[in-house]
């Protein structure tokens, strides 16, 4: 049977094509690595190496089997890893929900770091609609939750507000609303509304309705694709509209009613139901960190 050790020797042989810098490397004697690697090709049955010339090359049968000996190897590194980690008391399973219209590339270069310090945690992301990141949050499936504040929170819910986000109005650049200078309520009910809500029915969550002609969606991004095509008007969030706006595709409403724009505040959410371990305490402080940078006004 195949040990550890004799794999150690033959994946560092090939990497540095002797066995005595394979020796050197290891802190071995070279006799050590070479009964090893002998030993090997006696369990294995086969010849791992041509030994006719100055240095060690692999055969046909050795380069077959060399990647199997690598995931081999791989693999008792990472159940190492996970046994520690289990010893650290670092959970093995993490959820995290991120509210439409918040994600950003920033979240991803943080996921990234969390990918590097915790490799043996199994993150889940989930992206909900507005108000269902609590159902999330109470159902136990993610155990951490980025969205815009609620005026309360159920029993057993932490939050810790990070900064504040800006719902624009907005109408597509041919719509009749974007010839006018400034809107006030008359205008606004003439036309229809997209309003971003929760696929709950007895949610609330979600922009103020102002038109009694209403679409409803939990994206941003759609409702600011609809809103390009003239199909409505909108209060969304700035990241969704951001490009619209640029490409000149969106135009920004100015109602008379509102000095400036609207705002919705920003919270990281979790519960105390469940106790947060080290990688959801490190990534509940990121992204604080993280957010109190980008909603910061």
């Amino acid at each position: 049977m195949p040990t550890l050790d004799q794999l150690r020797c033959f994946k560092r042989t090939v990497e540095t094509r002797s066995f005595s810098a394979a020796a050197r490397s290891m802190s071995r004697a070279q006799s050590a690595v070479s009964t090893a690697i002998a030993n090997l090709e006696i369990d294995l049955g086969v010849e791992l190496f041509d030994r006719s010339g100055r240095s060690p090359v692999l055969t046909e049968a050795g380069r077959s089997l060399l990647p199997h000996a690598e995931a081999v190897l791989l693999g008792h590194r990472e159940l190492t890893a996970m046994a520690q980690s289990l010893h650290d008391g670092v959970e093995t399973r993490l959820g995290l929900a991120v509210e439409r219209g918040l994600e950003r590339g920033e979240l991803l270069d943080l996921l990234a770091e969390f990918g590097a310090e915790f490799p043996h945690v199994a993150l889940t992301v989930l992206t909900p609609g507005p108000d269902d990141a609590g159902a999330l949050l109470r159902s136990g499936r993610v155990q951490l939750g980025l969205m815009v504040e609620r005026e309360s929170y159920p029993a057993g819910f932490r939050f810790q507000g990070v900064g504040h986000g800006r719902l624009l109005p907005v109408c597509a650049a041919d719509h009749a609303l974007a010839r006018l200078e400034t809107v006030d309520y008359k205008a606004l009910r003439a036309y229809r509304q997209i309003l971003l809500r929760s696929r709950r029915e007895d949610s609330v969550a979600g922009s103020e309705q102002l038109s009694p002609s209403t679409w409803q969606t939990e994206d941003p991004r759609l409702a600011a694709a609809l809103v390009a095509r003239g199909l409505c008007w909108g209060e969304l969030p700035r990241e969704a509209v951001a490009e619209g706006l640029e490409t000149g595709q969106l135009i920004r409403l100015r109602p008379v009613f509102q000095s400036s724009d609207q705002l919705e505040g920003i919270d990281v959410v979790w519960t105390e139901r469940v106790a947060l371990g080290p990688a959801g305490q490190w990534l509940r402080r990121r992204l604080v960190a993280l957010s109190e940078t980008l909603w910061k006004l």
